[in-house]
């Protein structure tokens, strides 16, 4: 989505909608008021506006600190030592974002230029890192198409592994996955799935790297403990800063060859930090207190989507209740609204819609993709707001519908 787009979302900005679609009749600047401060504001975008708790900046007053540099900071190095005994590695590396955890995993694993990676059509990689393991690591992406449920066809993915006797081609060095799925809706992969993945890396001399940005949230919704999802794989990574609440910062897991390889990478990316104990320490309590709570976030996320789907056979929009797996939901449009239409008009409040209801409520979501809007629940969103979404929503797409 553009920066333009965002700013119309974010701004209440109204449009009259195309011939064939829904239409606002009369001035839309009478009939519409963006989020104001007498608005309640539901901030839906993602898991990443998550403010950290007051226990978390505590945590980060009291923080021990040294050089990380030099390996001497107490809270980085005890960050690392719970988190690699979490997923069952022998040892970790803590880093500003995932996207470096990514890319870092890339660069070690490839083994330098002229090498491939697969992953899939959908993945994160792939969309929103920039290609940075492109342009920073020297590796190529071949995508093989995401299946709904977030997985590939393991004989899709054989049949992309390029043959090591073609002097023309590169060669394949590492298979990516996503867990959960962000594009394919929170989607949470089975570990038996990433084990047939495994098997087959090993079979071809692969290596398998998980990004696990949201492990957590994958293991709360499959009932098993992170060690059993990242398991299988060589190396895996965690972003802190999305449903467990931190403000800053990832993590990268894997064998101690890979993460002494992993330091020098970060390095060279820029990602050597000093006396970083300040955000470790928010992680470490993220990794004690708030992982545990990620199931409120996908039961209100439900609570939301069955809201929805109580209004089945309207034409504006859906939703399958079957693919809510945890705390990222997809609006499917029906064809009438688009997404970019829906997101705005779920940001703003009409004179009649606040009579009806009682009060002003705005949604603040993303359109995702050419016919869907993303909502994400996360520590930030109470049982008060969910209930506010519901009678939001119901409205939104009641309105809507009359409109047809």
């Amino acid at each position: 989505m553009s920066r333009l787009q965002c700013f119309q979302i974010l701004s209440g900005v109204s449009r009259c909608m195309s011939k064939g679609r829904a239409k606002l009749t009369g001035n839309p600047r009478l009939l519409m008021s963006t989020a104001t401060s007498a608005s309640h504001v539901v901030d839906l975008r993602s898991d990443t506006v998550t403010k950290p708790t007051p226990e978390m900046r505590q945590a980060m007053m009291d923080a021990v600190v040294g050089d990380d540099v030099m390996m001497e900071d107490p809270t980085v190095n005890e960050l690392q030592r719970v988190f690699a005994e979490k997923v069952g590695k022998e040892a970790a590396l803590f880093v500003p974002t995932c996207t470096m955890a990514n890319t870092i995993a890339v660069m070690v694993q490839c083994e330098g230029r002229f090498n491939e990676v697969i992953l899939g059509n959908e993945s994160h990689i792939y969309h929103y890192e920039v290609a940075a393991v492109a342009q920073l690591g020297g590796a190529q992406l071949r995508t093989v198409q995401n299946l709904p449920d977030g997985t590939i066809d393991l004989q899709e993915m054989e049949n992309s592994i390029r043959v090591t006797n073609d002097e023309h081609q590169p060669w394949t060095k590492l298979i990516c996955l996503e867990n959960t799925h962000n594009r394919c809706g929170g989607k949470a992969v089975p570990g038996e799935y990433i084990h047939s993945v495994r098997q087959l890396a090993d079979r071809k001399n692969l290596k398998l790297h998980l990004d696990g940005a949201r492990l957590f949230n994958a293991a709360v919704a499959l009932g098993v403990p992170v060690s059993e999802i990242a398991a299988p794989a060589h190396t895996v990574s965690v972003a802190f800063s999305k449903g467990l609440c931190c403000p800053v910062g990832s993590i990268v897991a894997g064998s101690e060859d890979f993460i002494y390889l992993a330091r020098r990478a970060r390095k060279a990316l820029g990602g050597g930090m000093r006396q970083v104990g300040v955000i470790a320490a928010p992680a470490l309590y993220a990794l004690d207190k708030m992982a545990d709570k990620l199931k409120e976030d996908h039961q209100r996320a439900r609570r939301i989507a069955e809201a929805i789907d109580s209004l089945q056979g309207n034409p504006v929009c859906h939703v399958d209740l079957k693919g809510v797996h945890t705390n990222i939901v997809l609006v499917d449009m029906i064809g009438h609204v688009t997404p970019q239409q829906f997101a705005e008009r779920m940001s703003q409040v009409t004179e009649l819609e606040r009579k009806t209801l009682g009060e002003s409520i705005s949604a603040l979501m993303f359109p995702f993709s050419g016919n869907s809007v993303r909502y994400v629940t996360h520590n930030d969103v109470t049982d008060d707001d969910v209930e506010k979404m519901e009678k939001k929503f119901k409205y939104v797409i009641q309105e809507l519908s009359k409109q047809l």
